[in-house]
């Protein structure tokens, strides 16, 4: 079984999450997408994050219709700051028969030299990227990289930022956010 991991703060999901990880899904070798809740990204500050569980639950939410898609909590029970190759590690221990791929966004590609044990990740895991307009120049050392995959997914260019902007601001924020997830944020009055 091929798993694609879209690791993600997903705060909130919304529909760009959705079509890139429902895209890997459908059009790639992945036999699956799950997305990982990460309770705390290394790399940004935590003080603008909606509690864990409010965020997983908007996630299974999102995406209860799609077989082809799945959720982990799974880095809710490591050390936080999570950090991709532990709970990779983690994973694989687990369920020792799958076969994990990383997806990620063009941006972090470029950032890639910068995580904890990224060698490691290149020589034990595939990864799937996908376009970001404007992000900065991918490495020398990663170009043309035997484990890395270039998938030329549709993007849109929504952010969890920009939604959480209009939440606050008391403006519509329909056709960006499942309807569920739209429905649950409201009736919790999040963001707001």
């Amino acid at each position: 079984m091929r798993v694609g991991l879209l690791f993600g703060s997903f705060n909130p999901i919304h529909i760009g999450h959705l079509i890139l990880a429902n895209y890997m899904a459908a059009n790639t070798t992945l036999d699956t997408v799950w997305l990982v809740v990460s309770p705390q990204n290394p790399f940004k500050p935590s003080s603008s994050l909606l509690h864990e569980f409010d965020r997983l639950h908007m996630v299974r939410l999102a995406i209860a219709d799609n077989a082809d898609l799945g959720v982990t909590d799974i880095e809710f029970r490591m050390p936080k700051p999570s950090y991709t190759i532990d709970t990779l590690t983690y994973l694989r221990e687990k369920y020792p028969t799958y076969q994990f791929v990383l997806i990620m966004g063009e941006d972090n590609l470029a950032t890639l030299p910068k995580w904890k044990n990224y060698e490691q990740i290149l020589d034990l895991y595939e990864v799937l990227v996908y376009p970001r307009p404007g992000s900065a120049k991918v490495p020398e050392a990663l170009q043309g990289h035997a484990k890395i995959t270039v998938v030329p997914a549709p993007l849109l260019d929504i952010s969890a930022t920009f939604i959480r902007k209009c939440l606050k601001e008391g403006k519509s924020t329909r056709y960006l956010l499942q309807e569920e997830v739209q429905e649950y944020i409201q009736a919790k009055k999040l963001y707001m």
